[in-house]
């Protein structure tokens, strides 16, 4: 695959990059770009949340993000909790982890992590080496070259403007402001945000990857023209607080292992017709 190619594929499946109007504030966030579209409901996404839940329990790669939002929400200091042995994971570590995500399998991306902390044990490290030493570390991840440059940028940013390499501050901003500053780093897209504010800062909101994106369209939450961005502002607006990190967890595992809503993505003819095999066959758009 050519550069190019493979250039195109990582901006799809992040919305974007930090030059594209796609990371600005006022497009990702702010007004519902389908304001007379009054769906998803709130019943809808409590259904949909308790009919994924019962097929596919919570997801286990996921559970200790759930683990850290809950003992937030009752008001612990996740880092220095008394109640857990669990240590949380830095901003700057999951900002990595989700830039290494991008187009691979889980599997691939938490090999490329573990790979490149065995490398380089601390981030000052992967800073002053050499770009090949970083792609070598990373390559089983899939596109290296293009995940070096970007995770080096950060790295080299954060040095040269906060003289550290940390991104703890983040943890006291609100989310325009996480969105702003975050889209001051190239290679980081709309996506990447949403994931880091949902994840590392326990932020209620709604990240749209390729998954989330087809279920949505598929099930009639957004419009069958709707692009990404108004996708994720759109749910953002509809979907409850509360059911967010749930709903969002449970649809991006569902995209990846039923047939039916990956047939629906790839449009064919041939349909999975029993609700028994997928249980969203049983709300409006997929019937």
């Amino acid at each position: 695959m050519s550069k190019s190619r493979k250039r195109k594929r990582l901006l799809q499946d992040d919305g974007g990059d930090s030059k594209s109007p796609a990371c600005n504030g006022s497009t990702i966030s702010g007004g519902d770009p389908y304001p007379e579209l009054l769906r998803p409901t709130v019943d809808e996404c409590r259904d949909v949340r308790d009919a994924l839940l019962s097929l596919h329990g919570f997801p286990p790669e996921f559970a200790s993000y759930r683990r850290q939002r809950l003992r937030s929400l009752d008001g612990h200091d996740t880092q220095c909790s008394v109640d857990s042995d669990e240590e949380e994971e830095s901003v700057l570590d999951g900002l990595v982890k989700i830039l290494l995500s991008q187009n691979t399998t889980e599997a691939n991306s938490q090999r490329a992590f573990a790979s490149l902390k065995a490398a380089f044990p601390k981030w000052e490290d992967v800073l002053v080496a050499e770009p090949n030493s970083v792609e070598n570390a990373i390559r089983c991840g899939g596109l290296a070259p293009k995940k070096t440059v970007c995770i080096k940028n950060i790295l080299s940013r954060l040095q040269k403007e906060r003289g550290s390499l940390c991104l703890e501050y983040l943890r006291v901003l609100t989310v325009e402001e996480v969105k702003t500053e975050l889209s001051h780093f190239k290679g980081i897209g709309p996506k990447t945000v949403s994931c880091v504010l949902m994840f590392n800062l326990q932020h209620n909101d709604f990240p749209v990857d390729t998954h989330v994106f087809e279920i949505s369209k598929a099930l009639g939450w957004v419009p069958k023209t709707a692009d990404r961005n108004r996708t994720y502002v759109h749910l953002n607006h509809r979907i409850p607080d509360e059911l967010k990190f749930d709903l969002n967890c449970l649809l991006y595992t569902h995209g990846k292992l039923c047939s039916n809503c990956k047939k629906n993505a790839a449009r064919p003819k041939a349909k999975v017709a029993s609700p028994d095999d997928c249980p969203l066959l049983g709300f409006s758009g997929l019937v």
